[in-house]
């Protein structure tokens, strides 16, 4: 299974109106919205912005209050299939199985030089 592009770079933010204005400031557009709670019932929000070159990978924004850190999000053919062949790679850790979301499904990992890949896909 292989990686197939970059599908975003998610950053956190704890004030989203602010960062909202800023990226649209310096020529980003929204492209979605997610609001969402967490498993304790805070709420969060996760926003796509698109660059003006529409070939360009998506910046997306996070209010998650646990997740405070920058996620690479790749995309993959088959999330699940992408789980199997890479569960037997050395090093490969999971920090979240396969599970679905709007648009397919997600699983997280951990490379063997400690870096976390969110994969996405179908």
């Amino acid at each position: 299974m292989r990686f197939e592009r970059l599908d975003c770079v998610c950053i956190h933010t704890d004030n989203l109106d602010a960062s909202l204005r800023f990226y649209e400031d310096v020529g980003m557009r929204q492209a979605w919205r997610l609001d969402r709670t967490t498993e304790t019932g805070v709420p969060w929000t996760l926003v796509g912005l698109d660059f003006p070159d529409s070939t360009s990978s998506q910046l997306t924004l996070s209010t998650h209050p646990d997740r405070k850190f920058v996620e690479i999000e790749i995309r993959v053919g088959n999330v699940n299939a992408a789980f199997r062949d890479l569960s037997g790679v050395p090093g490969v850790s999971w920090l979240a199985e396969p599970f679905a979301i709007e648009a397919g499904h997600v699983a997280v990992m951990a490379a063997p030089d400690g870096n976390v890949f969110v994969l996405i896909g179908g």
